[in-house]
């Protein structure tokens, strides 16, 4: 797995903006708030009620693999 649930949500949108569109289909729209700034993936994830293997493999979908 590139991305981990440990990351950073702006980290992960930074480096792989792809993901945008991932986070914002799983009910993740607020990549512009303060939150996002220093919660991790699992965090906002479950701040949202969202399943996190699910959003999970959503980001990984969307970045090359190494």
């Amino acid at each position: 797995m590139t991305i981990t649930k440990d990351m950073s949500i702006m980290e992960v949108v930074q480096k792989y903006p792809d993901t945008v569109e991932v986070f914002m289909n799983s009910g993740m729209g607020c990549l512009g708030c303060a939150a996002a700034h220093f919660e991790n993936i699992e965090q906002g994830a479950l701040a949202h009620g969202i399943d996190i293997d699910s959003l999970m493999k959503g980001l990984n979908d969307v970045v090359p693999q190494a």
